[in-house]
């Protein structure tokens, strides 16, 4: 570990004063190799955490978007900012920390780490990365392809560590900041032991978005944008619609669409391109969504649809007469299980999508988009969708608030998250 470390350092002194078009040349091989070796990636992704091959060949794909988005923008994004004072001269520079630790989850593999560490190297930066211990191909992967496409060792390394090692490589001198994907716990963990040593750190943590569909919503394009928001990838997505809101007078008529739908999805052969759903990565993990259902049907939840489980794989679900003190509101449900309650006015939505320790993002599903613009304010989401579902996407900046974290990743925002913002004044 300590001998990555110093070779992350050592790599550090050369690259910060490579400039952007040098960086953009390397990170374009990258965006090629990512093209070349499409099937084994979207392959190996798979294998590892069970999600349909179209949906991991889409995860690949959108690694090289994000490539050729900082490719076009980065050099612009890290120009020195000039501003009008009483010096003679005045500007702001954005010069990279250093060495950053970067600590990634299973559910999107390949996507998690590219968000992160492309804008962080392309501002100059070396990143290590501790990645999930169940998507280890994966991990060595990544690395192979940054050296593969030119980047100097160095640059990037993966980290073989187990988590109980974390705290002490952020103790290390050598790391400068670190970023964290993954669970409230880990986040307090990482956040808690970087303060001690003063380090920055930018947490992309768990989420409960809501879905509100209102009366005058339509119809047919809401419950297969439902679909998609609370299924894709099997539902393991922080930034997943997890509880929906509908109004009375339409729920009856959405939650009939949305069953057949539901129905309708695709089982089997994860590798099989008509497979739409898959098993949860790991069997734990759908025993834990399986004690959050069974806990809320004991509260007067009922299930109407779906709601056993075979191993890791775990039915797409439907659950009404949920009430907010149930797990399935309270908790982040990491699958494929809807949470469905019914509201008469979008007040009434509005105080039941904030009531929730989670702040990623909210959905909303109406014709009347001026009015609902003028609500925007009162939803404490780091996001908001008007009629279409939570994603990322590398044009605009992403994360959340509350107890989904803090700090955002993406856009300009997101490769200025760790650079030294340098006031210089010339007199």
């Amino acid at each position: 570990m300590q001998t990555k470390l110093t070779h992350a350092q050592q790599a550090f002194q050369y690259w910060k004063i490579t400039t952007v078009k040098e960086r953009t040349q390397l990170l374009l091989k990258v965006k090629e190799n990512l093209h070349l070796h499409r099937m084994s990636y979207a392959t190996l992704i798979t294998q590892e955490m069970s999600k349909p091959i179209t949906q991991s060949f889409a995860e690949v794909d959108k690694c090289g978007l994000l490539c050729d988005y900082y490719a076009e923008h980065a050099e612009s994004f890290l120009q020195s900012k000039h501003v009008t004072t009483e010096a003679l001269e005045s500007f702001v520079c954005y010069e990279p920390l250093g060495v950053l630790l970067g600590v990634m989850p299973w559910n999107f593999p390949f996507w998690q780490v590219f968000r992160f560490a492309i804008p962080a190297i392309m501002a100059g930066n070396t990143v290590v990365i501790k990645h999930a211990s169940n998507v280890p191909q994966s991990a060595e992967s990544i690395e192979s392809l940054f050296l593969e496409s030119g980047f100097p060792t160095g640059i990037y390394q993966n980290l073989q560590i187990p988590s109980d090692k974390v705290a002490e490589v952020i103790d290390n001198p050598i790391i400068k900041a670190a970023s964290l994907t993954g669970s409230e716990k880990a986040g307090s963990a990482v956040a808690m032991q970087a303060g001690k040593h003063l380090k920055k750190t930018v947490l992309e943590l768990g989420g409960s978005n809501a879905f509100i569909v209102c009366e005058d919503a339509d119809m047919d394009k809401t419950v297969a944008t439902a679909v998609n928001a609370r299924m894709q990838n099997a539902g393991q997505s922080c930034i997943a619609s997890k509880r929906f809101l509908v109004h009375e007078n339409v729920y009856e008529l959405f939650l009939e669409k949305l069953k057949t739908a539901i129905s309708q999805l695709r089982t089997g052969d994860v590798m099989n391109p008509e497979t739409q759903i898959g098993s949860l990565a790991r069997v734990d993990l759908a025993e834990e969504l399986e004690r959050q259902v069974q806990k809320s049907v004991e509260m007067g939840a009922k299930i109407v649809h779906g709601g056993k489980r075979d191993g890791a794989f775990y039915e797409p679900t439907i659950l009404v007469q949920i009430t907010p003190v149930m797990p399935v509101f309270k908790e982040e449900t990491f699958g494929p299980v809807v949470a469905l309650l019914s509201f008469s006015t979008l007040d009434e939505a509005i105080t039941l999508s904030n009531q929730s320790d989670f702040g990623l993002g909210v959905s909303i599903f109406t014709v009347n988009i001026p009015y609902i613009k003028t609500r925007i304010p009162e939803f404490n989401e780091g996001a908001v969708f008007i009629n279409g579902m939570v994603k990322s996407d590398p044009r605009l900046p992403f994360g959340g608030i509350k107890k989904s974290g803090y700090g955002r990743e993406l856009s300009r925002e997101g490769i200025l998250e760790f650079v030294n913002c340098k006031t210089v004044v010339i007199y």
